[in-house]
């Protein structure tokens, strides 16, 4: 389920789907106005590569981040993450939702 979804947003998308999902945690110091341009072009770039993205802040830890992007299937986001416009560290190291 996507973290929209387990929020109880309805995101338009087959919420049954097995969801592909890769994610990444990082703290900038005094560095967030340009972590948010980043930001920014991740979105870009995640959405016109048929992507999701999603990124939640630590309540208890302001600058502590986490990045979600999710595909509907392994290889596009693996392909999205060897695209992106910052380096990923291993685009090939993606999760996958499991049934339970």
């Amino acid at each position: 389920m996507s973290p929209a979804a387990a929020a109880g947003a309805s995101t338009g998308e087959d919420d049954t789907a097995p969801r592909t999902m890769r994610a990444a945690s990082t703290v900038p110091s005094a560095e967030r106005a340009n972590y948010a341009k980043r930001l920014k072009a991740l979105q870009s770039h995640y959405r016109s590569s048929n992507c999701r993205f999603w990124v939640f802040e630590e309540v208890a830890l302001p600058g502590a981040f986490i990045e979600f992007t999710e595909a509907d299937d392994e290889q596009t986001l693996t392909n999205a993450h060897t695209s992106a416009p910052f380096k990923t560290l291993d685009p090939s190291r993606v999760y996958q939702e499991v049934d339970l």
